[in-house]
């Protein structure tokens, strides 16, 4: 088999392309890769076209799902001349060397979550993505879920007038039983549980309150599985550059895997949002459903990034939210880690 057939495209648009599409490669084929397979599928003019993997049958299995896509194993064909944009999914550590690269190459770049693993790694990146000109949008899924698109359009029209007080709960059944294997246990590859998933819920709150974390206060938990190496529950106490005050409680414990609970309240100089899935028929179904409020985000995500390409818009991840909410997450992963109080500026 051709380990590199993206260089044996036929016609200008390759094999089954249509003209107009915004092609896409993506960089690993893991889990979080597939969806982003389902996502572009559901998204017009936008188009699978290439999988990069240092497995080459992982590569030609992701690229299968899609008509006409290649795969190969250089990460380099992954902004070659035929693509249009780069889909970085791989592990953490090797985000910002590819993201630059891609970059540099002209290509646009959508980062998988957390977008590096330090501060000074995150920087390279949104300097890159200036100096080439090309759109960077970070895989912020939490963003898109119809419930806090609905809180953000809310905010913005002055619901709450100045957020001063959140309260964020996030309860999931999705790393135990059974538990994670491979990178997402080594702190080294992963940034560690409370950075690597605790970024989502924080970059939400640096988005919604529009304001900077400056100090942060978090407590591991092993709640349900105690000898596995990593905590499967924490809590974050966050403080903004306003004075804003923010609660945060994840956990990915719950016993059926795809069960969710998801509660946000919001407060602010001029009122209260409040939304809890448990509120929602679909929570209580005989099989675990997503609750419709979180429903569809990758496709979301997916149609505003053609809307960015497109020119339409910009990218709803802005620079300094992007750097914000990255290190709010390592401060968070270093107060776990000692069991103190951290403010930010001490992991930037």
């Amino acid at each position: 088999m051709n380990p590199d057939p993206v260089l044996e495209k036929k016609g200008p648009h390759g094999p089954g392309q249509r003209a107009g599409d915004h092609r896409v490669a993506l960089v690993g084929a893991g889990a979080i890769a597939r969806d982003h397979v389902a996502a572009l599928a559901d998204v017009p003019g936008m188009r699978l076209a290439h999988v990069v993997d240092r497995h080459p049958e992982r590569a030609a299995a992701l690229a299968a799902l899609a008509e006409g896509a290649t795969w190969s194993t250089d990460p380099a064909t992954a902004w070659s001349g035929g693509i249009d944009v780069t889909a970085v999914c791989t592990s953490p550590e090797s985000h910002a060397d590819l993201s630059v690269a891609a970059l540099g190459a002209g290509k646009a770049v959508l980062l998988e979550k957390p977008a590096a693993l330090g501060v000074a790694d995150v920087d390279r990146i949104l300097s890159a993505a200036k100096s080439a000109g090309r759109p960077l949008l970070v895989a912020q899924t939490a963003r898109f879920q119809p419930v806090h698109l609905e809180i953000a359009q809310a905010v913005a029209d002055g619901a709450v007038g100045t957020p001063r007080l959140a309260h964020l709960t996030w309860y999931t059944g999705h790393v135990w039983p059974g538990g994670w294997r491979g990178w997402q246990l080594d702190p080294a590859r992963s940034g560690g549980h409370v950075a690597h998933n605790g970024v989502h819920a924080l970059d939400l709150l640096t988005w919604l309150m529009d304001d900077e974390p400056v100090r942060v206060f978090a407590r591991p938990c092993r709640t349900w599985a105690p000898g596995m190496p990593t905590p499967d529950s924490f809590q974050i106490l966050v403080r903004f550059a306003g004075g804003a005050l923010a609660t945060v409680e994840l956990c990915y414990a719950l016993a059926a895997r795809g069960t969710f609970v998801r509660r946000l309240m919001l407060s602010g100089t001029a009122g209260t949002l409040h939304h809890s899935s448990e509120d929602e028929p679909r929570a209580h179904a005989a099989a675990p459903v997503a609750p419709a409020s979180i429903d569809g985000a990758m496709t979301e995500q997916t149609r505003h990034l053609r809307d960015v390409l497109d020119g339409s818009a910009a990218p709803l991840t802005a620079p300094h939210q992007i750097r914000a909410a990255l290190a709010a997450a390592l401060a968070a992963q270093l107060s776990a880690d000692e069991g103190r109080p951290v403010d930010v500026k001490e992991v930037c």
